[in-house]
């Protein structure tokens, strides 16, 4: 079967990628050649089709992790060998193909207990946790923890993670089989319904205190609700704008001493000692189940489809795209 890979003409909707034939060198010096078993979709790709966050130059090769087989290794590399499952996340994009050529010390060998599809659906996602539950605000024994999305790919880790942790998680979904998943997953209390009340809620479950962190991938309007969620000198913390651009935030809403950060999961990456530290926690994350649930499978050229679903909000867990 030929080896294909998946284009992005210019930024824009679903119908801006085009499928193409594939061909690969072999790889250079430090480099290794992987075959792809499973690929991870996040909304990071999203941003990056739509423009959002834009590439250097297009055509492009979006998605940011995968995993599989070593194929070929360059010169000058002995961290792995052919044959070895790995898996690798973060920069450069490109991972919208069968094969790719990539830096050998980007790759994560794998356990044999964790498969491709869970580690393609678990690597970002598990690194981007362990980067905000250890790093960007110091989750422990008895904090409490705001999680929207909590049935999604990235907030059913950060449920799991806090829960491991002994945080009290609060969690908010959008319907009642959502937050059955997020119970699941080891949610303490569950906001459900896009039209709750998600303030009030959080302040009558914490008497009336407010969360120590509130992590908010939604986007929106939703972030001034995360930030009035929690309590005086607690965190809220941006990390995506599923529901759309953050409008500006006044900052007399920080008052009295909350903090607002942005991170950023792609320059946590770019330097190789903090990758590697995120991707060996989110690996040692897994072998204990701490994995994002995978909400479906598509072909590498059903990519507009996953795409349409991905941003659709309808799945619980992580999407899939198999070459």
């Amino acid at each position: 079967m030929t080896d294909q890979i998946i284009l992005l003409n210019s930024p824009g909707d679903v119908t801006h990628f085009q499928v193409d034939d594939q061909r690969v060198d072999l790889p250079g010096k430090g480099e290794i050649q992987i075959r792809h078993h499973a690929i991870g979709t996040n909304f990071l790709d999203v941003y990056h089709r739509k423009g959002i966050y834009p590439l250097p130059a297009y055509p492009a090769v979006i998605g940011v992790e995968a995993a599989g087989v070593v194929e070929a290794v360059g010169p000058g590399v002995d961290s792995v060998k052919e044959g070895d499952h790995i898996a690798y996340a973060g920069p450069p994009v490109g991972a919208y193909c069968s094969t790719r050529n990539i830096a050998a010390d980007r790759a994560i060998t794998l356990p044999k207990v964790i498969s491709a599809k869970t580690a393609a659906s678990s690597l970002l996602k598990g690194m981007t946790a362990y980067m905000l539950l250890t790093k960007t605000f110091h989750v422990r024994d008895g904090s409490s923890v705001l999680v929207h999305a909590a049935a999604g790919g990235l907030g059913s880790m950060l449920v799991r993670w806090a829960k491991s942790l002994n945080a009290t998680v609060i969690g908010t979904v959008s319907s009642a089989e959502k937050a059955a998943l997020a119970a699941s997953y080891g949610a303490d209390h569950l906001v459900v319904g896009r039209a709750a009340d998600i303030v009030a809620e959080v302040k009558r479950l914490t008497g009336g205190n407010g969360v120590d962190v509130a992590f908010d991938g939604i986007g929106g309007d939703m972030l001034v609700k995360s930030i009035r969620s929690v309590r005086p000198f607690g965190m809220a913390v941006s990390i995506g704008q599923a529901a759309g651009p953050v409008p500006p935030v006044p900052v007399e809403e920080l008052r009295p001493g909350k903090a607002l950060s942005h991170p950023s999961i792609m320059a946590w990456c770019a330097d190789i000692d903090r990758y590697r530290e995120a991707a060996q926690a989110a690996v040692r994350a897994m072998e204990t189940g701490i994995v994002s649930q995978i909400g479906g499978e598509y072909s590498l050229t059903d990519v507009a489809t996953a795409h349409e679903e991905l941003e659709s909000g309808r799945s619980a867990g992580s999407i899939l795209l198999i070459p």
